[in-house]
């Protein structure tokens, strides 16, 4: 069973990966600090239901998608980076 900020963790990596956008960008335009995207990304921090709506929202998916856990086949063949 993935923890939740690794969930969160891969999913919002891969995402913005998705949408070609800089931890810095995505940052500026969630109105948050790019350290904390990059805290987020490591698991250092957990994030508020808030911040994982305006993350959301600019990644133009839904917060549940960022706290989707992968299927078992998904999370055995992906890991995340710590």
């Amino acid at each position: 069973w993935m923890e939740v900020r690794e969930v969160l963790a891969r999913n919002l990596r891969k995402a913005r990966q998705a949408k070609r956008l800089s931890q810095e960008e995505l940052a500026h335009r969630a109105g948050v600090d790019r350290t904390y995207v990059s805290a987020l990304e490591r698991r250092v921090y957990a994030a508020s239901i808030e911040v994982v709506d305006r993350l959301a929202r600019e990644l133009d998916v839904e917060a549940a998608d960022l706290l989707r856990r992968p299927t078992r086949r998904e999370a055995s063949t992906t890991k995340t980076k710590p």
